[in-house]
């Protein structure tokens, strides 16, 4: 396992006779002195490579998700240890292994399943597929035809119902069955529309391990008289009678939960409360907004859209919290501030 910070490893794949040796290497230089480049000259090492996910590639990564420097903690006592859990697990059940995330919105999902991806895929050479469930996301034309046969309020993005399921269960299918050359959608949330098909990852290598994370993947439909009650202004105002929150948890149980089997692995990301939710988002949707080339002819919300927002996940956001933790091999705790403050693993 690597350490950041003061102490920096280092993993070389070295070549001897013909002979792949792993080895690991810890120091506190950041880069190799001249005794152990004499070192390998003496061992007469013909080929090696070193593979240093350290800090270079680290500073990359803080500055591509505009991280804090405390960041580096983080991957040290909490994101390196569920590495390692994933790779065991990997071990043990061979390829394809599926890894599901959950989280609220703004929670550092992606941020995690970035660096875990590239850190498996850089220290072990595993063909790491990364997807997020918002991918998945119909089109605006599907939505409104949705929101003008079933229910008005699922002409917004964000709740079950509002995926493609089909293409979603067609890709997973696609993976556990290591099939390549096909094309895992991705959404632009700046034009509320998915990205052209020319911009889509094409899966090129058969994958090792895919890691799916989502706000509402991984958790369980709910029952009938938790649906009675309206959860907030919005579900009061406009689904009084509770015919969106129904049609909502049809769709959960019926398309997502029996995909779930799949999964290998589970880590939930969990907030303190859903008050933090809103400041979250609020603040990836500025980061958003700053990756916008045309701010004229984006959907980038304001805080008060973003607080309304937010009101359509706060149901399942909730009944995530008080479930998923339970059963997930893994649960990241997080304070307001989404620094990880407890970690709890089973099995």
């Amino acid at each position: 396992m690597a350490y950041f910070g003061n102490l920096l490893c280092f993993h070389a794949n070295i070549r001897i006779n013909n002979e792949k040796i792993n080895c690991f290497h810890f120091r506190q230089l950041t880069s190799f002195s001249n005794h152990e480049y004499r070192l390998a000259q003496e061992l007469k090492i013909k080929d090696i490579v070193i593979n240093i996910y350290g800090e270079n590639m680290l500073s990359a990564f803080i500055n591509k998700h505009r991280l804090p420097n405390e960041f580096k903690l983080t991957v040290q006592k909490s994101y390196l240890p569920i590495a390692e859990q994933i790779i065991e697990g990997f071990k043990k059940s061979g390829a394809p292994y599926f890894v599901g995330i959950n989280g609220c919105q703004g929670s550092g999902k992606s941020t995690l399943t970035d660096f875990i991806g590239n850190f498996l895929n850089e220290e072990y050479n595993l063909n790491v597929v990364v997807m997020s469930l918002d991918d998945f996301y119909l089109d605006s034309k599907k939505r409104k035809a949705l929101a003008k046969n079933v229910h008005p309020l699922l002409v917004t993005r964000g709740v079950p119902g509002t995926h493609d399921t089909d293409l979603l269960k067609d890709t997973i299918n696609k993976l556990q069955n290591q099939e390549t050359n096909f094309a895992i959608p991705k959404f632009n949330k700046a034009t509320d529309e998915p990205f052209p098909k020319s911009e889509w990852q094409v899966i090129e290598q058969p994958a090792d391990i895919i890691i799916l994370e989502g706000w509402c993947w991984g958790v369980s439909a709910q029952t009938n008289d938790q649906l009675k009650s309206p959860i907030n202004e919005l579900e009061l105002q406009d689904d009084n009678d509770g015919k969106w929150r129904t049609y909502v948890n049809q769709q959960l149980k019926q398309y997502y939960q029996p995909l779930y089997h799949l999964i290998n692995y589970w880590l939930v990301l969990q907030a303190p409360s859903f008050d933090c939710v809103y400041r979250w988002r609020l603040e990836q949707e500025r980061k958003l907004a700053l990756k916008v080339i045309e701010p004229q002819q984006s959907k980038i919300m304001n805080s008060e859209q973003i607080f309304d927002f937010v009101q359509y996940f706060q149901r399942l956001s909730v009944h995530a919290a008080n479930t998923l933790s339970r059963s997930a091999n893994a649960t990241l705790f997080l304070d307001k501030d989404r620094r990880i403050t407890n970690m709890a693993f089973k099995g």
